[in-house]
């Protein structure tokens, strides 16, 4: 699961808010800019199975980043 993940993940942000600038990508990790504070608990697990994990400022991903 690779671009379908990625497609399914965004389509949950996209449930929290739509953000001019949703997505910033640096040294291999791929962060969202929507606040985990928004987002369902079973939206967390279902985007941790997916691999995004939640940060300080949005979600962050190893598994969809610039590499």
């Amino acid at each position: 699961m690779a671009l379908s993940g990625l497609v399914e993940a965004l389509n949950i942000f996209l449930k929290y808010g739509d953000p001019a600038h949703p997505t910033h990508c640096e040294h291999d990790e791929l962060s969202v800019c929507v606040a985990p504070s928004l987002v369902s608990a079973e939206d967390r697990r279902r985007l941790e199975e997916l691999g995004f994990l939640p940060g300080d400022e949005g979600f962050k991903s190893f598994r969809y980043g610039s590499a």
